[in-house]
């Protein structure tokens, strides 16, 4: 009577395992754009200090800004390559087929040791079975 209804809506475990992949990707392409933005104002601000300003002229080599910029467009087309294509290779997809095949080894693996054993143990009671057999029985 005097509390509301809690009528919440229950997401099944697809749904939710998709929104958290959903929201993994977009945090992934929002920290690239990050970077994008922070390389393009990085870049204008050491154009300024070395052509305009002069700095690091004396004790540098000359242009070092051409240099420290390349750089960094190389590490921005590197975490670009790994968002857009390494996801595309390694994703979930990819995931869910590595865990399958490592569940299938194992289950291989503990298959032949269950065999093993299981061999072990009918050799012992075989030995022992041989044993039991063999001993004359000991009179009184």
């Amino acid at each position: 009577m005097f509390s509301k209804s809690k009528n919440q809506e229950r997401i099944d475990p697809q749904q939710r395992e998709q929104y958290e992949y959903a929201r993994a990707r977009i945090g992934q392409k929002k920290k690239l754009m990050r970077h994008f933005i922070i390389f393009l104002a990085g870049s204008v601000f050491l154009i300024i200090i070395n052509p305009v300003l002069g700095y690091g002229n004396e004790f540098f080599i000359k242009d070092w800004f051409v240099w420290a910029i390349l750089i960094w467009a190389f590490l921005f087309l590197i975490h670009l390559f790994n968002v857009f294509v390494m996801n595309r290779f390694m994703g979930r997809e990819w995931e869910s087929r590595q865990l399958e095949l490592l569940k299938a080894k194992q289950e291989k693996r503990i298959s032949e040791l269950d065999k093993q054993v299981t061999k072990e143990v009918i050799t012992e009671e075989v030995k022992k079975k041989i044993e039991n057999d063999s001993i004359p029985p000991k009179r009184i």
